[in-house]
């Protein structure tokens, strides 16, 4: 069956954007239907001819906006046309639309005195997007409410999956899961956390960081609370302290292309190609508007999952942008102000956990970006790399799928990794104080003790046993277990 409204554009002017996710196509229906995979559109819905014009009226009515292909198929729409249409039906929501998009995009100011009509209208509809308090355009009387600016712009629907973990309240519940711990548990509680999300986000990217450049990310982690606005020069200090490598400390935001690669040899290792350096300034400024101004806007996990993948995609220094994207998602909670001063979701670990997930959320928009670079291999580490996309590609992008992605893993980093690290550390004082009371066991030997049996369902292994039969007690093995057993007897009451 024939594309319509988006994918027909996409099609006919052969434009670089990205298909849509859902594309509009004709079939033998009596109604609009949305299926998982595409809108099937009846005859008599359908554009009457293959105008562009009626596919982009078509395209706003009944799929939404798409910055992206929006912003090049408008190029090629003549002035007069659009003109002619706005004259026609001036107080139509999509005629207004257009008009206010095809000044954006081409700019300059439609000739013409048009009699605009009708009340505000919203460029999203905040039913079907997540969407900022916006930016009313008198001219056109339509509010931009997109996520961002029209120089830089992020969607992200409002599926089923995005609602049910907004309305958990992930922030909220660390909050009072804070008040509800002592000062002494929620300091062991914190830095635990902080010290495995400094060690899981290194160990997403394969490094084992020295105990000094552990330390100092520890200490930029509990500076993100610090009201310092996020700008090049603060990223720059933030990539020295990260990285491992002192051949590759950065002094400003990169001035050559760089790439990602996977264990083939040549082009087709060449895994994401990011966006030339002479754009990198400007995308930088969109990006770090998600981790200073609009967590305050919005809720602040969107915006931090939308700055995290963000700077991921932009990739604007050589080396250390993957734990400096997990970074900023704890940045930009800690300036909405509504992330206990200390507390740390520590989502490098959740990621780390789910690093296939973790994976497939940035193939979502690095795989068919990828397909916009011809890459040619000219032997060992050089490469020819020629965007034959359009820069759009780069500043418009749909974030829904690292939304859902970045949701969950918040969720997780609160229920599984804090309240399960705190429900262990409890546990742990409560058999270690039990034994140390009866039997004078070096600390670090029982501490080790404990915690082994701890995770060994309440059992002292034999090679544990073995293992300081010559320092520690006979009995105090059994009185450990003894602890742990009489731990699970109150957990079953």
């Amino acid at each position: 069956m024939g594309a319509l409204g988006y994918q027909f554009l996409c099609d006919q002017q052969q434009l670089s954007a990205f298909s849509p996710s859902r594309p509009a196509r004709l079939a033998p229906v009596s109604r609009l239907t949305r299926t998982a995979e595409a809108l099937l559109v009846p005859a008599h819905v359908a554009p009457a001819s293959e105008e562009p014009l009626e596919h982009l009226l078509f395209a706003l009515k009944h799929e939404g906006i798409n910055l992206q292909i929006l912003s090049q198929a408008l190029k090629n729409v003549p002035e007069a046309q659009i003109a002619r249409q706005v004259q026609a039906t001036p107080s139509s929501r999509y005629a207004r639309i257009l008009g206010f998009l095809w000044e954006a995009f081409r700019g300059h100011t439609l000739a013409g005195d048009f009699p605009i009509a009708g009340p505000t209208v919203d460029l999203f509809d905040a039913t079907r997007y997540i969407t900022a308090p916006g930016v009313r355009n008198a001219r056109w009387r339509v509010n931009f409410n997109g996520l961002g600016s029209l120089q830089y712009c992020v969607t992200v629907e409002r599926t089923p999956k995005i609602e049910e973990l907004l309305n958990i309240g992930v922030l909220e519940q660390a909050k009072a899961f804070l008040h509800e711990l002592g000062q002494h548990a929620t300091d062991r509680a914190l830095a635990w956390a902080y010290l495995h999300e400094t060690a899981s986000s290194f160990a997403i990217e394969r490094e084992a960081p020295t105990q000094d450049k552990a330390e100092a990310f520890v200490t930029l982690l509990k500076q993100a609370h610090l009201p310092r606005p996020m700008d090049e020069s603060y990223l720059v200090e933030l990539q020295n302290a990260a990285i491992t490598n002192p051949f590759d400390l950065a002094v400003s935001f990169r001035h050559e292309q760089n790439w990602l690669r996977g264990p083939l040899r040549g082009a087709a290792g060449i895994t994401y190609v990011p966006p030339p350096p002479e754009l990198v300034r400007a995308l930088m400024d969109g990006v770090l508007a998600f981790a200073n101004e609009l967590p305050r806007q919005i809720d602040p996990l969107v915006s931090a999952a939308i700055a995290s993948f963000g700077f991921v995609f932009v990739h604007p220094f050589m080396d250390g942008n993957g734990r400096l994207s997990r970074f900023l998602f704890h940045y930009a909670l800690c300036q909405s102000g509504r992330l206990a001063n200390g507390l740390v979701l520590p989502v490098s670990i959740a990621m780390k956990r789910n690093e296939e997930d973790y994976l497939a959320a940035l193939q979502s928009y690095s795989m068919p970006m990828r397909r916009r670079w011809d890459v040619r291999w000219m032997g060992d580490e050089e490469y020819d790399f020629r965007f034959t996309g359009d820069e759009s590609l780069y500043r418009y992008w749909d974030a829904t799928r690292v939304v859902e992605f970045s949701l969950d893993m918040a969720r997780q980093a609160l229920d599984k990794d804090l309240r399960e690290e705190t429900e262990f550390l409890n546990r742990f004082d409560q058999v270690y104080r039990a034994v140390d009371e009866r039997f004078d066991v070096r600390g670090s030997e029982l501490t080790t003790l404990v915690i082994s049996a701890l995770q060994n369902n309440g059992k002292v292994s034999k090679n544990r046993r073995q293992q300081f039969q010559h320092r520690v007690p006979g009995a105090a093995f059994d009185a450990i277990e003894d602890a742990c057993a009489q731990l699970r007897l109150g957990q079953a009451d």
